[in-house]
């Protein structure tokens, strides 16, 4: 990616999250930034995946995710998702998780937690766009969700780091 375009869109600020899924026994959760509100009525969230993302296939089959919004007070969950040691397939196993209604897992300790139904999904050049209404949400704790800004790094389809 050239460097001018990479470094315009590293000032797009996003929140920092781990989207979670669930197939049968395997668990599995990844780092994800590229989330958005697309809608208040009815509340719909969109959330872009790559698609050769191990996530992708499950959640394209299950059409379940969970949400999970990492805090100031979470950030462990960001540096654990976003680290190669959670390149496997089922790496949950570092995180108490609880199961949601609709089977998702849902890290405790996110600051705020959504069971998420795909509704409809959209290819976008090597991603995938979820779009998906909301079943379940529950703020854990009060504190402040991280953004791109509070990281070293910042994810634009490579890896830049900060100075």
């Amino acid at each position: 990616m050239e460097h001018t375009l990479a470094e315009a869109l590293s000032t797009i600020t996003t929140g920092i999250y781990v989207l979670t899924v669930s197939e049968g026994t395997l668990r599995h959760g990844m780092s994800s930034s590229w989330v958005t509100q697309v809608s208040g009525d009815p509340p719909l969230i969109m959330a872009a995946v790559d698609q050769r993302h191990f996530s992708h296939g499950i959640l394209a089959r299950q059409g379940l995710f969970g949400l999970n919004v990492v805090g100031g007070n979470s950030k462990a969950l960001e540096d654990y998702f976003f680290s190669a040691a959670a390149r496997t397939p089922d790496n949950l196993e570092a995180f108490a998780y609880d199961i949601g209604t609709t089977g998702v897992p849902l890290l405790r300790l996110a600051l705020a937690v959504l069971e998420c139904r795909v509704v409809a999904s959209y290819p976008a050049g090597d991603h995938t766009l979820f779009v998906a209404s909301i079943a379940h949400a529950e703020v854990r704790t009060q504190d402040r969700p991280i953004t791109s800004l509070d990281l070293p790094y910042v994810y634009v389809g490579t890896v830049i780091q900060r100075h």
